[in-house]
């Protein structure tokens, strides 16, 4: 294989192994996955709500993850790390899978769009923004999207690196939604901005439920 191609092939190989780890450990509630590929080991950080669904009994669960990536994927020495996910509501991947879920069963989508962003900037985001883009409305309605945005979110250079993104989709009667969030951690600090300040939610978000 040459170094062209194995340089092509290495992020579509990635981008496979973790669209397999996050099906498989979608009960585990999956924040987050890193891959660290060395000469020797290919490191896995996995950060979840449930560590005990991935590990298992007794490590049946992983020790049976790690022979997968090995037989499936090719990984040399795949080793996995789990780590429990302190606080949901900064993690954009379970942010956008709770919208997903509150819009499957029914509920209005700028109300859960409200709700999730407030939850977020009250742990301590200096920015958030959700999206949800899709056939939103009764059975039969032009696709649209809804947008909600507190604090700052840049969306183009080198200070957007800083802003952590995830994108799910929810299967309603009228159509796929799509649900995307960006989130500023907290204590995030932007070249162009210096120490954040704190963010303060207008009215309408401050009480939403």
């Amino acid at each position: 294989m040459t170094i062209e191609k194995k340089f092509i092939e290495s992020p579509i190989e990635k981008y496979r192994v973790m669209k397999f780890l996050e099906k498989e450990l979608d009960k585990a509630g999956v924040a987050n996955i890193e891959i660290q590929r060395t000469p020797v080991v290919t490191r896995i950080s996995i950060e979840v709500l449930n560590p005990g669904r991935v590990i298992g009994r007794k490590g049946k669960t992983i020790n049976t993850l790690t022979e997968t990536l090995k037989t499936k994927f090719g990984l040399e020495n795949p080793q996995i790390s789990v780590v429990e996910s302190r606080n949901p509501s900064l993690e954009p991947r379970l942010v956008a899978k709770k919208a997903a879920k509150y819009i499957e069963m029914g509920k209005k989508v700028r109300a859960v769009l409200h709700f999730l962003i407030r939850d977020t900037i009250n742990s301590g985001a200096v920015g958030a923004e959700i999206v949800a883009s899709g056939k939103i409305g009764a059975k039969g309605a032009r696709a649209k999207s809804l947008r909600v945005a507190v604090g700052y979110i840049p969306k183009s250079g080198e200070p957007s690196r800083l802003v952590k993104e995830a994108h799910v989709a929810a299967n309603t009667k009228s159509g796929i939604i799509g649900v995307l969030v960006r989130i500023a951690p907290p204590g995030t600090v932007f070249p162009d901005k210096g120490v954040p300040t704190e963010v303060v939610l207008p009215k309408t978000l401050a009480q939403a439920k």
